[in-house]
């Protein structure tokens, strides 16, 4: 997705199941479309690159039509989870997994540039994970996801987190075929967020403010990070929660079962 959104080809991604035998197992995600910028002749023009990305995105969408209708069929409800690095995505679905993984089953699909710690945190609180490895890639697409369902093959009737590449930019793009987006912020990155981000706020369901038991010590305005965020999304939820702490998970594990 180089000429999209900038970052490096997919080819090397893996999906990677923790504590499996053997090595990991390397999916290649080839490119279907020329790079437009060779290294023997000019670059090309403006309308080319943009005619290259509404290709890439169209093919992304078939993809993930498809995997919206795969999970469709086995009663899977699925939620893409973004944040920038650091807002505590893994540290909410540990205390989910804990806390609702006795009502269904729940799987996750884990996205990060490298290494297995957040799968392995995933593993231990108690369900099954794959890991998607995108070396360079900076979010996660649909044929990435695709592959990893097929590693991971959720029962029927789960709930399913895919936790994105900590990013608040490309993954508003790329649809996965979830049900609904999950922007996670945490207090510590400043109200203002929704506006520097409009794309991502835009395309999400709900946002969670995360770490609220940190506001004593920061500057950040819950009322008006949500103003900004109903400036660019009238219609999206937000919720306030502490994933250390606990406060706010309730409204969260509701908001799920109200999907």
């Amino acid at each position: 997705m180089c000429a999209t959104c900038g970052c490096d080809d997919h080819t090397g991604a893996l999906v990677t199941v923790p504590g499996a035998p053997g090595h990991p197992h390397e999916h290649p995600y080839p490119h279907e479309h020329p790079h437009p910028h060779g290294h023997e002749h000019p670059h090309s023009p403006p309308s080319e690159t943009i005619t290259l990305e509404q290709k890439v995105l169209a093919k992304n969408d078939l993809l993930a039509a498809s995997n919206r209708a795969w999970l469709a069929e086995r009663d899977i409800l699925a939620f893409n989870m973004t944040s920038s690095p650091g807002a505590g995505k893994t540290t909410l679905l540990e205390r989910t997994i804990r806390e609702l993984g006795g009502q269904r089953p729940i799987a996750v699909i884990e996205g990060d540039q490298e290494t297995l710690l957040d799968a392995e945190r995933i593993k231990a609180a108690g369900c099954s994970v794959v890991q998607v490895n995108t070396g360079a890639g900076c979010h996660l697409d649909a044929e990435m996801v695709r592959r990893a369902l097929e590693t991971l093959d959720p029962p029927a009737g789960s709930l399913l987190f895919v936790e994105n590449v900590g990013n608040l930019v490309c993954p508003a793009l790329f649809d996965l075929g979830e049900r609904s987006k999950v922007v996670v912020i945490s207090v510590t990155e400043g109200s203002d967020k929704p506006l520097k981000y409009p794309h991502m706020f835009a395309a999400a369901g709900l946002v969670i403010v995360n770490k609220t038991d940190l506001l004593p010590y920061v500057d950040f305005d819950l009322d008006e990070c949500a103003r900004y965020a109903r400036s660019v999304n009238p219609d999206v939820r937000i919720l306030s929660t502490s994933a250390t702490r606990g406060d706010g998970v309730i409204d969260w594990y509701t908001w799920i079962n109200e999907q």
